[in-house]
């Protein structure tokens, strides 16, 4: 089993922290929603936070068959959920298939058994559109990615349109911020960021 250190799964909410359901952010004035699935949403929520463009990213949960569905409930992958983030961003900053790109260069497409060293079908990759445009793009970005031969294997992350996201318990929100100590030691534990430059070395130096 893993540790603490290199498992983004806790043995249950710490004492103290707030379990209520996040709100989940409506985009305003012309704003655009993307839902991800990478792995630890922690790092999902970390990496989507730093593209230009997005105005705010929420944990949370994707798909399954419980409704409204608890940490411990996705946790032990019995619900069909995955963890994903709610990414409100700008189109006029930054369009879909880019924050598509962005994301898929900061996972491993490629793995169908979880992200990296977080494993089982909750942390499954995935991109969930909102809508019939955005799952045409979705389409195309994984077509176009098994077209470049950039990976080694095929794109295996899911594209499911028509999926329920639910929000995750508050104190998952922004953890990297709130609990900066325990969420680095897990990222380098868990090894994500060297991992995601070997697998896409090719695309930096084809």
């Amino acid at each position: 089993m893993l540790s603490m250190l290199t498992a983004c799964a806790l043995a249950g909410a710490p004492p103290g922290a707030d379990t209520s359901i996040a709100k989940i952010p409506m985009p305003e004035g012309g704003q655009e929603v993307a839902v991800l699935a990478g792995g630890c949403f922690w790092c999902i929520e970390s990496d989507m936070e730093k593209l230009l463009g997005v105005v705010s990213a929420t944990s949370g949960y994707v798909g399954g068959t419980v409704v409204n569905p608890t940490y411990e409930q996705v946790g032990d992958g019995s619900t069909g959920h995955t963890e994903a983030v709610w990414v409100v961003f700008d189109p006029a900053i930054v369009t879909y298939p880019q924050v598509l790109d962005y994301f898929f260069h900061h996972i491993d497409p490629t793995d169908a058994g979880g992200q990296f060293c977080d494993r089982g079908s909750q942390y499954r990759s995935g991109v969930y559109p909102r809508d019939d445009r955005q799952a045409a793009a979705a389409k195309a970005a994984v077509e176009a990615l098994d077209a470049s031969k950039v990976l080694l294997t095929k794109v295996v992350s899911e594209v499911k349109p028509g999926q329920q996201f639910y929000g995750a318990e508050v104190y998952h929100q922004d953890f990297y911020r709130s609990n900066p100590a325990h969420y680095s030691r897990y990222r380098a534990g868990c090894g994500r960021d060297d991992k995601v430059a070997k697998i896409w070395a090719r695309a930096n130096h084809p």
